[in-house]
């Protein structure tokens, strides 16, 4: 079976679990900003497929992306890297 390409991957923290088997993740990157060439921080939140309900408020999870799972959710959480404490 051929390989059609890396799948995007990010690291991020979960922010809420309420739904069945989806976690909503909030990742944070680094933006320059075009005038004034100083670093802005942007967030995005993600609807990420978690099968097992692993997933607890401020944990940190990577997700990969999918084929779509339904009319928000096009993420899937990988792993946790890292607990909430």
């Amino acid at each position: 079976m051929k390989q059609r390409g890396m799948k995007r991957q990010l690291i991020g923290t979960v922010v809420s679990n309420k739904a069945d088997k989806t976690a909503t993740v909030l990742v944070e990157r680094l933006v320059k900003h075009q005038m004034y060439l100083k670093y802005v921080r942007r967030r995005t939140k993600f609807a990420a497929h978690d099968a097992s309900n692993d997933c607890q408020i401020g944990d940190k999870v990577l997700i990969s992306e999918s084929r779509p799972l339904s009319k928000t959710k096009r993420w899937r959480v990988i792993k946790i890297v890292e607990k909430a404490v």
